[in-house]
This record gives C-alpha cells, structure tokens and sequence, in this order.
C-alpha cells in the first residue's frame, strides 16, 4: 500500500461494525516521578512561596528577590504579577523592564528565556514541557522556549514547546505557536503564521510616519 493509501485509510471514520483498536500507549509504564528527589523538594518550597509570599500586591521588588533566591536569572525593574504562574524558578530568565502579565502561566519544565522590553500579556501559556507521543511510555521532554527582545505576546496566545520567537516580534491573541516565529514581524492564528512585517513607527513628537522593516532584517 502506498503511503498517500495509508494516510487516507488511518483518517477514515470508525463506524461501530469496527473492531476496537488496542491502545498503543500504556500508561502503567510511564513514569511515575520523573525528577530527582532534590528537584521535588525545591518545588515544593518553591510552591509554598508562591501560595503565600508572592501574592503581597504590588509587591514587584520582591517577587524579584524571591525568583532569584530559587536561582532565576531576572533583569532589573522586571515587573512579574501576583498572578503569574511560574512552574521552576531555576530556568527562567528574563531580561531587564519584561513585562509577565496576570493570568499567565510559565510552564517551564524546560528552560524558558525572555529578553529585555518584552511583554507577556494576560492569560498567555509558555509551554516548555510534552511527551514523546511516538514511544507507548510516553517519556517527558523539556525542550526551551526563545522569547527575544521587544516581543509583545498578546493575550491568551500559547507558546509551544521548543520555539524561538525572534527579537521585536508580535504574536497575536489567542495565537497557538508551535513553530519559530522570525524577528521583525506579526504572526497569528491556529496554527500561528506570519502575515505581515511589524511596523516599527517614530516617536510621535518627532514624525507620523510609518516605518516598515523588511522581512528578515532588523531595524538600524
């Protein structure tokens, strides 16, 4: 049978004439702690503090200090909600005036790095962690996520394992990235493509007119 023939017979409709298909993955053989018994423990303190500590409103210097002292690398005036989510403190990093807004979730199980100047609006999920669906155990992946510099993620997108948003890009609302998104541009929509060049505008007291970099290159 020719591969196209084999696509087209597995996307075919089961009917209930059909026999039931045994399950290939086998979740008695998946692991059941999958983190070094340290690794445990730091996240167990980690979520003590961030039940408690973390929550004080406004208190933007010392969730700071807090991310620092479980080992994240975060850059000065960094500004991170009392809502904000985040899963291993030790793999983050975050450059300098990024902004975590309420609502999102950091998933990093894997390591997760934002630059300087970016935002990460409501309700956004970086999803650093997945599964080997091909191997019937399932094992646990942790592959990073790339945020670059002047990056604005708009609200409830959700950022795949694995991708690398390159610098002054912008990724819509809602939008699912689960590949590499260029610098420079717009990207949007399920599964998230580019669809246009970012504009990149002058101060208003200086000039009104638009600037648009071409695909691929940065702004001078």
């Amino acid at each position: 049978m020719a591969p196209e023939s084999g696509i087209l017979s597995a996307l075919q409709p089961v009917t209930s004439s059909d026999p039931p298909r045994p399950p290939f993955q086998t979740l008695d053989r998946t692991a059941s702690a999958p983190y070094s018994l340290s690794e445990y423990l730091r996240r167990w303190a980690w979520a003590t503090v961030q039940a408690t500590l973390w929550r004080i409103p406004r208190a933007w210097g010392l969730r700071r200090w807090l991310l620092r002292r479980f080992g994240a690398r975060i850059g000065a005036n960094a500004i991170f909600k009392a809502s904000t989510r985040i899963f291993h403190p030790w793999l983050l990093d975050v450059g300098e005036r990024s902004s975590v807004s309420p609502g999102v979730v950091i998933y990093n199980l894997g390591p997760v790095t934002i630059g300087t100047h970016s935002v990460i609006s409501q309700d956004t999920y970086v999803c650093a962690g997945t599964h080997d669906y091909t191997r019937p155990d399932l094992p646990l992946l942790r592959p990073p996520i790339v945020i670059g510099s002047g990056v604005w993620i708009a609200a409830q997108a959700f950022i795949g394992p694995g991708v690398t948003i390159g610098d002054n890009a912008v990724i819509g609302a809602r939008a699912v990235v689960m590949r590499d998104v260029p610098p420079d541009v717009v990207a949007a929509g399920n599964p998230a493509k580019v669809i246009k060049a970012r504009e990149f505008r002058r101060d208003s007291a200086s000039s009104d007119t638009p600037r648009v970099v071409p695909e691929g290159r940065s702004p001078s």
